[in-house]
């Protein structure tokens, strides 16, 4: 044998061809914590490049605001370095995000490219609920998420103002365009009403106010579309849960029992109506002193717990009570955007993780039971 051969063979022998089936079995013992499968599996892995010493690929999740997803990216690069042979890997965390499979069903033209329609309600007014429902909005879209937002509080609107929205100002054959404000597309029924006047409906005609929001929108490609949903459980809320097919609703609760009295009544509406209760997120948990810089419960505690415990939903997360966030709100700049490392900010970031967690969770293993609740509400 020749030198040369000899040479050749050493260096074969030293450096290992790496195949994409290598990488994929390495990959598939990253297990997706909440759909309880394995990446590879999933179908998360796409696009593996192999040269040399180097592998880069992608790994595609279900919602842009997962939020292991730095864990998961830490995960895949120990797990591919862990092969012989691989010195660098480059890993793409990046998503598309999941439809419900309700999504494209009994849906409005306007709808048709809407993946996700989440109500916000409460039942009742006065605990947060339109400003849970913007910081909310505004935290998908800083994962990357297309977000829309829909004020339906016909009598009380206050979107414009915490967002500092401008009225839509074109349409496109009768259908109006959202006007978009720092990245998310908005609509409120204060954008079509002139001066300081009361709104004077009787149920029927806010409803069909409402029917035209949601049917004369173009609302266009969107990830998520959040509704604002006013006090209450009248002709609004049902119009809503009707023409829409709602993936799923968020209640909003502040901890004494005088609110979760109202709050219960929600919960019973959206059952009633077969649409998932996705969880509870509760404001005004508590307020931190900045001279002791101690929790304080000034609404008693544990009242949203206590609500997601009787339900059995999750608590999303707990919201402080924080000066800012009625300041900024007044200002028309959504608080997760002008102080973002704000008590609230944080505490609603963490909140918006777990709310995409799990929507992601109920379109993966939910399917049929989703296709199932419009089948039973359209008998």
């Amino acid at each position: 044998m020749s030198f040369l051969d000899k040479f050749s063979k050493s260096r074969s022998e030293k450096v290992p061809v790496i195949t994409e089936v290598q990488i994929k079995q390495a990959l598939s013992s990253v297990m997706d914590p909440d759909l309880n499968k394995d990446i590879v599996t999933l179908g998360f892995v796409q696009n593996v490049v192999i040269k040399g010493t180097e592998v880069s690929f992608k790994v595609v999740l279900t919602t842009p605001a997962c939020p292991v997803k730095e864990l998961l990216k830490k995960q895949c690069e120990q797990a591919v370095l862990a092969i012989p042979g691989i010195e660098t890997a480059n890993v793409e965390m990046t998503a598309v995000t999941k439809a419900s499979p309700s999504a494209f069903s009994s849906q409005s033209e306007t709808l048709s490219k809407v993946k996700n329609i989440i109500a916000v309600a409460s039942g009742k007014g006065g605990v947060g609920k339109s400003t849970t429902a913007v910081q909310l909005a505004y935290a998908l879209s800083k994962t990357g998420a297309k977000v829309g937002l829909l004020d339906a509080d016909v009598y009380g609107p206050s979107l414009p103002l915490m967002t500092g929205v401008s009225d839509p100002t074109q349409q496109r054959d009768g259908i109006v365009i959202p006007p978009v404000a720092n990245g998310v597309k908005i609509i409120s029924t204060a954008m079509f009403s002139s001066g300081q006047g009361a709104a004077i409906l009787r149920g029927p005609m806010a409803a069909n106010v409402i029917k035209q929001f949601v049917t004369k929108v173009e609302w266009g490609e969107l990830d998520y579309l959040l509704i604002d949903y006013p006090p209450g459980t009248g002709d609004i809320q049902l119009t809503l849960s009707q023409i829409t097919s709602i993936t799923g609703a968020v209640i909003v609760t502040t901890p004494q029992e005088m609110a979760l009295i109202d709050v219960r009544k929600a919960v019973h509406m959206f059952q009633t109506l077969k649409v998932p209760v996705l969880g509870v997120i509760e404001t005004m948990s508590y307020f931190i002193c900045d001279g002791c810089d101690k929790k304080h419960f000034l609404f008693h505690q544990g009242g949203g717990q206590k609500l997601a415990t009787q339900y059995g939903v999750p608590l999303l997360g707990q919201i402080p009570m924080d000066t800012h966030v009625v300041q900024s709100s007044d200002q028309g700049q959504p608080e997760i955007l002008s102080n973002p490392d704000g008590q609230a900010s944080l505490a609603y970031t963490l909140a918006c993780g777990e709310l995409a967690r799990h929507i992601s969770i109920l379109n993966a293993g939910a399917g049929e039971k989703l296709q199932q609740f419009s089948i039973d509400w359209q008998n």
